[in-house]
C-alpha cells in the first residue's frame, strides 16, 4: 500500500471516532468553562512535543479531548470580540469539503464547488438587498477589505502596471485595524489614511469628512475612496451610509463599506443598513453573524469588469480556453487568491438546512439580547454604559471606585472574570477610558447567558476589593 494511504474501512472507523468526539463536545458544551483553566505553560506542556519519525496511528485521536480542554468553548456565554458560534451543520460541510479537496479556482477545476459558491454569493447579495452584486468568498474581513481597496485604487489611481501613485483614503477614527494594514500592503501608506473624527454616537462626522476632502484637493492630493463602517468593531456603530454615498459621488470617490461585523444584521433589521446598495464594494463575514465555522468571509462588488482588471494576471498554464460563460468562469480572475478552499459548501448546507428565516430570527434574538444587556447595565447603580447599542456590542464599566482608579479596577475585574471562566468578555477603550465589552453574535446565547455578564462582573468587582 502506498505511503499515507488509509483504507476506506479504516477511514470510516476513524471518522466515526471523530464524529463521536465532536458530538460529545457539543452535548456537554454548556457545562464547559467558556474560558479554559489553562496557561501558556499548560498548553506548551500539552502540545509541544517532538515530531515522531514513526506515526502513532489511531492513538493520535486520543488527543482530541486535550485540544478541546484547552480551547475557548463556543458556549452561549462567549462574548469577546466578534466571534461566530460555529453552526454544527456547517461544520459537517467543512469536513466533507476537506474530503472532496476541491481547489475552487475555476469551473474546469471544480465544477460543483464553483457553481455552489457563485450561488451562495448571489443568495447573500440578494438577502442584504444588493441584487446584482458579484463577489467571492475569502478567509476573513481583512482580506476582503484589502481586495476592496485594491479595486478602489485601480479604479481611481491605477497602479498594477506602473506602481502605486500618491493618493488618499478616508475613514472614521473607529475604522477596523485591517484598513491601515491594507493601505500599507497596497503601497498607499498609512500616512495617507485620513482618520475622521466621530460624533457622540461614534459615527463618522460628515462635516469633518468633507472638510478633509477639500483640504486634500486644495493641496493637490488625490482622494480615491471612503471606507464606511457598518458595525464598528468596538461599539457596533453604523456610519450614515446614504449620506456617505452622496459625499462619495460628489467627489468621485469609491465607497467601500466594511460590514464584516454588522452588514448581516440587514437580514433581521434592514432599516439599520439603509444605503448599503449604494456602495461600490461591501465586506461581510458569514463566520460572524451567520454563525459559520471560521473561515468564511465575502467581498461583494458591483463592477465585475473592474474586479477582473484589478486581479487578472494569468499564466498560460492556468488560462481558461472556454468561451462558455459558465465553463469559462475563473474565480482567480476576480480575486487575489489562486488556491481557494471550498468555503461555500458549509454555507450552502447550513442555509438550506435551516432556511433564511431561522437566521433572521437568530440575528434578531442577538439584537434583542444586546438591548436586554444594556437595560440590565442601566439598572445597576455601580455600572455605567458608555456607548449606544446600535447592533450587539455593549460597552460599559464598573464605577464603584474613585475616578482616578477606575481604569485599574476595571482591568482587574476583566482579569478576574476571565479567570472565573464562566463568561468571556473583552476590553475596549472608549473616550480614553478602559471599559468592558460584550458582543453577542452567538446562536446558542440565552437570556440567562446575557444576565450572567452582569452577575459575573459584579461578583468579580466584589472579589477584587
Amino acid at each position: 500500500m502506498p505511503p499515507l494511504t488509509v483504507s476506506s474501512q479504516r477511514f470510516g472507523a476513524f471518522a466515526e471516532r471523530v464524529a463521536a468526539a465532536a458530538t460529545a463536545f457539543l452535548a456537554a458544551l454548556d457545562e464547559r468553562p467558556t474560558v479554559p483553566p489553562t496557561s501558556g505553560a499548560g498548553t506548551t506542556a500539552a502540545f509541544e512535543d517532538d515530531l515522531p519519525e514513526h506515526g502513532v496511528g489511531e492513538a493520535v485521536l486520543d488527543d482530541l479531548e486535550a485540544v478541546a480542554e484547552h480551547a475557548r468553548a463556543n458556549t452561549g456565554r462567549l462574548f469577546p470580540y466578534v466571534v461566530g458560534s460555529g453552526e454544527p451543520i456547517a461544520a459537517l460541510g467543512d469536513l466533507y469539503a476537506s474530503v472532496l479537496n476541491q481547489n475552487v479556482t475555476a469551473w474546469r477545476s471544480a465544477p460543483s464547488a464553483v457553481t455552489v459558491e457563485r450561488t451562495v454569493v448571489r443568495w447573500l447579495a440578494e438577502a442584504i438587498g444588493c441584487n446584482g452584486f458579484s463577489g467571492s468568498l475569502c478567509g476573513g474581513g481583512s482580506l476582503a477589505n484589502l481586495m476592496a481597496l485594491a479595486m478602489a485604487r485601480e479604479a481611481r489611481a491605477p497602479a498594477n502596471d506602473d506602481g502605486a501613485q500618491a493618493c488618499v483614503v478616508y475613514a472614521s477614527a473607529e475604522v477596523h485595524m485591517s484598513i491601515p494594514k491594507a493601505l500599507a500592503l497596497l503601497g498607499i501608506g498609512r500616512a495617507n489614511l485620513r482618520l475622521i473624527q466621530v460624533d457622540e454616537d461614534f459615527r463618522i462626522d460628515l462635516e469633518a469628512l468633507e472638510a478633509a476632502i477639500t483640504r486634500d484637493r486644495n493641496a493637490g492630493k488625490r482622494g480615491i475612496a471612503i471606507v464606511g463602517s457598518a458595525g464598528t468593531i468596538t461599539t457596533g456603530s453604523i456610519d450614515p451610509l446614504p449620506l456617505l454615498a452622496e459625499v462619495a459621488r460628489a467627489n468621485d470617490l469609491w465607497l467601500h463599506v466594511d460590514g464584516a461585523y454588522g452588514v448581516l444584521a440587514a437580514l433581521a433589521e434592514p432599516a439599520k443598513l439603509e444605503g448599503l446598495v449604494l456602495a461600490d464594494s461591501i465586506s461581510l463575514d458569514p463566520h460572524k453573524w451567520l454563525y459559520q465555522p471560521i473561515d468564511c468571509s465575502l467581498l461583494l462588488y458591483r463592477d465585475v469588469e473592474l474586479a477582473r482588471k484589478t486581479f487578472s494576471y494569468t499564466g498560460d498554464y492556468a488560462r481558461t480556453l472556454s468561451e462558455d460563460p459558465i465553463e469559462g468562469f475563473a474565480f482567480f480572475e476576480e480575486s487575489i487568491e489562486l488556491s481557494r478552499r471550498f468555503r461555500a459548501l458549509k454555507l450552502w448546507l447550513s442555509l438550506r438546512f435551516h432556511g433564511l428565516e431561522a437566521f433572521r430570527e437568530a440575528i434578531g434574538e442577538n439584537l434583542r439580547q444586546a438591548q436586554m444587556l444594556a437595560e440590565l447595565i442601566d439598572a445597576e447603580p455601580t455600572l455605567e454604559r458608555v456607548a449606544p447599542v446600535e447592533l450587539s456590542a455593549v460597552c460599559f464599566r464598573w464605577t464603584g471606585d474613585e475616578a482616578e482608579t477606575l481604569d485599574r479596577r476595571n482591568a482587574e475585574i476583566l482579569r478576574r472574570v476571565t479567570e472565573r471562566g464562566r463568561v468571556a468578555i473583552s476590553n475596549a477603550t472608549i473616550r480614553g477610558n478602559f471599559c468592558l465589552r460584550a458582543c453577542i453574535v452567538n446562536h446558542r446565547t440565552t437570556d440567562e447567558d446575557v444576565a450572567a455578564v452582569v452577575a459575573e462582573v459584579l461578583t468579580a468587582a466584589e472579589e477584587t476589593i
